[in-house]
């Protein structure tokens, strides 16, 4: 058998070690885990309730369209059921749009270092990769507009860019947005939309009207804590989602996702709880950078990245014999930091307390 050839050229996505694992190696009672952006208070315990309640239908096939979930959400956000398209997390998003859009003779263009899906999905497609270095942990949106060009099919925006944590306000998303060919995708990747605290974080849903070449996504995986459930959406104008869907597979959200999502949008309150505790938690990891005169980008995610000027697997190791999981910055484009993700208030207590005992 023969594998596609730019297969040759990936490695599979590599996730955070698990705990048991990390346990079971080291002799560890107790591990924290704070290294694939979760959310530290678990989820609405409206959401605990009726997974219960349904796990008696195991056997049924899930509703394919998601209409519930769909109108739902729809209602919430402010638009109409058919600007929505649903996948096993908003990854799958990302593979949509790839399959739907990329192939051999086109390009597509993103930051870098960024989201990593983008590039892998794109380079399984055949697709030209076109990597804008970041500037300051931020896109450099001038020269993204350079690279596109009559091949250019998809241009790949996150925001806040993962893994900095550096977002793009409003007037400048405008600015870019304007100058974008109207044949051109621009995908705005919302993954941590609901951790923003900044008032001049764009509006996109309000863009959409305007800009029908605008795609956003979003996740339940990561404020509403439903990360191993797998659901996310895009949202974009219904000629975009027509086209995406025969590339989407038949029943990829799950009914407890899709039951979960549904109950989970309404306790808002849980959403804002996060919301607030994570600001208070950067404020923990800013303080710390601070005394220790050490480099970090101001997040508006649920993580932070600090520049250590070390090798990053040094620390990474060092941290894991405390039991605490984080993410070198080797694999993150970042060899001397660590991105770790906030967690309540003892959890950022405990590992910055290690972190200082390391420095």
């Amino acid at each position: 058998m023969k594998v596609k050839e730019q297969l040759k050229m990936l490695k599979p996505y590599q996730p955070g070690k698990p705990i048991e694992e990390v346990k079971k190696e080291y002799n560890l009672d107790k591990v924290v885990k704070l290294a694939s952006n979760e959310n530290p208070f678990g989820c609405s315990e409206l959401v605990k309730k009726v997974l219960v309640d349904h796990f008696d239908n195991m056997a049924i096939y899930p509703d394919g369209y998601a209409f519930a979930i769909r109108e739902k959400l729809a209602n919430h956000l402010g638009v109409n059921m058919d600007q929505l398209i649903f996948g096993n997390g908003s990854d799958e998003i990302v593979q949509i749009i790839c399959r739907s859009y990329l192939g051999k003779g086109t390009n597509t263009v993103m930051a870098t270092p960024t989201f990593p899906q983008y590039r892998h999905n794109a380079v399984i497609e055949g697709a030209e990769i076109r990597e804008i270095p970041l500037k300051n942990g931020e896109h450099d949106l001038e020269n993204m507009l350079q690279a596109i060009d009559e091949k250019t099919r998809v241009v790949w925006v996150c925001n806040p860019n993962n893994p900095t944590g550096v977002y793009i306000p409003e007037s400048q998303l405008l600015s870019f947005l304007e100058k974008v060919p109207t044949d051109v995708l621009v995908v705005l990747d919302e993954a941590y939309y609901e951790y923003v605290t900044q008032e001049d974080y764009p509006n996109s849903i309000n863009l959409l009207q305007k800009y029908e070449n605008l795609t956003i996504l979003r996740t339940f995986s990561k404020a509403y804590g439903l990360a191993s459930l797998r659901i996310g959406y895009g949202i974009a104008n219904p000629t975009l989602i027509k086209e995406m869907e025969p590339a989407r597979e038949p029943f990829n959200t799950n009914t407890l996702a899709q039951k979960a999502a549904f109950v989970a949008l309404d306790d808002q309150d849980f959403i804002e709880y996060c919301r607030n505790e994570n600001e208070k938690g950067l404020k923990q990891y800013y303080c710390f950078c601070e005394e220790f005169n050490l480099k970090y980008f101001p997040s508006q995610g649920n993580f932070i990245l600090i520049n250590f000027g070390r090798d990053a697997n040094e620390l990474f190791e060092a941290l894991l014999k405390k039991g605490f999981i984080v993410r070198s910055g080797k694999a993150l484009g970042f060899p001397t930091s660590l991105r770790i993700t906030v967690g309540s208030t003892e959890q950022n207590e405990a590992i910055i307390q290690h972190l200082k005992e390391l420095l």
